[in-house]
């Protein structure tokens, strides 16, 4: 009797247990709390938590608690991930992706939303879902400028010899060294000591992301160069994608719209403040001669078109988006 007792004891446990997690959504990003990454997260996650009510418990940890980008879309495909905000690795896991590290290609935020509707969500997403992502939405992440401790960047010519620290991705270590420079791909939890201490010389970032890790504490130089239209993507894994009830898709979707809207306005309203902010603080800013690194790019459209099956259409269709 008594090992029947203990037997039903442990089996209501185990579905209590089963339950609690049928109940939470994990959420999780890489980015710090500070960053217009992390604002956009908590934004999306206040909001789906409003739409969900108590019957379900969104848990949302930012700063790669639970892991950097690579680990989070592993731990997405496995499940014990139910959302996550990936951004540049994503050009890793699909070539397609890369379209977003061509540089100069996205002209502002009304042409992004364009390429948004017409690209991400058609073919960018098959693409990701062939991979077991599912994308849900697309959000600000910023136009890209270089920071260093050296020098002002005007040409390429200035990045050589630097150490710049990029993301993991071939095509962005690939714009930089043939810009001239020595890029250095590394996760971005790591990128305040890397430049405290000396091991990269530099690093390019939209500005919110550079005020939100205080990269500009331990950089002196920063050259505008709106070198690349970084977006962040909000995902699932396909198989858990799969099991959410309908009205949690739902709710999911309708969060994510909101994010994007507010994200897209906060973040060319927060780069205005933070040029103003990061000049007041000293650090030294200059224009870039972006015909120079246009100029300078060409080979990296070429690869791009060669290495990708649907390069050619992908970057002329996105042009065309802009005209």
């Amino acid at each position: 009797m008594f090992k029947k007792l203990l037997t039903a004891s442990a089996l209501t446990l185990a579905l209590a247990s089963t339950q609690a997690h049928a109940d939470k959504i994990v959420f999780a990003i890489g980015g710090s709390p500070q960053s217009l990454q992390g604002q956009t997260a908590k934004l999306f996650a206040d909001k789906l938590q409003q739409r969900l009510g108590e019957a379900h418990q969104v848990e949302y940890y930012d700063s790669a608690q639970l892991g950097d980008e690579r680990q989070l879309v592993q731990k997405m495909r496995l499940g014990t991930v139910d959302l996550a905000a990936i951004s540049s690795i994503m050009s890793s896991i699909s070539d397609d992706f890369a379209l977003f590290d061509l540089p100069f290609l996205v002209q502002d935020r009304q042409h992004l939303l364009k390429i948004d509707e017409q690209i991400v969500m058609t073919k960018l997403a098959s693409s990701a879902e062939a991979r077991g992502l599912k994308v849900l939405s697309t959000w600000e992440n910023g136009f890209r400028q270089i920071t260093n401790n050296d020098r002002p960047i005007n040409t390429p010519e200035d990045l050589k010899g630097l150490k710049i620290r990029t993301p993991q991705s071939e095509w962005r270590t690939m714009m930089f060294s043939q810009w001239g420079s020595n890029p250095t791909p590394m996760a971005f939890s790591e990128v305040f000591v890397g430049l405290q201490t000396g091991v990269v010389d530099g690093q390019e970032n939209p500005l919110t992301n550079i005020e939100g890790a205080k990269l500009n504490e331990v950089q002196k130089y920063l050259s505008m160069t709106d070198h690349v239209y970084s977006p962040i993507w909000l995902m699932a894994g396909m198989g858990g994608w799969s099991k959410f009830p309908e009205e949690i898709q739902s709710a999911i979707h309708a969060a994510a719209k909101e994010a994007q809207q507010w994200s897209l306005s906060e973040g060319e309203r927060m780069d205005k403040d933070l040029l103003v902010a990061f000049q007041a603080a000293g650090m030294t800013v200059n224009q870039a001669d972006k015909a120079s690194f246009i100029a300078a790019s060409q080979p990296v459209y070429d690869h791009f078109a060669k290495q990708v099956p649907s390069g050619k259409q992908l970057v002329e269709q996105a042009i065309a988006l802009g005209k």
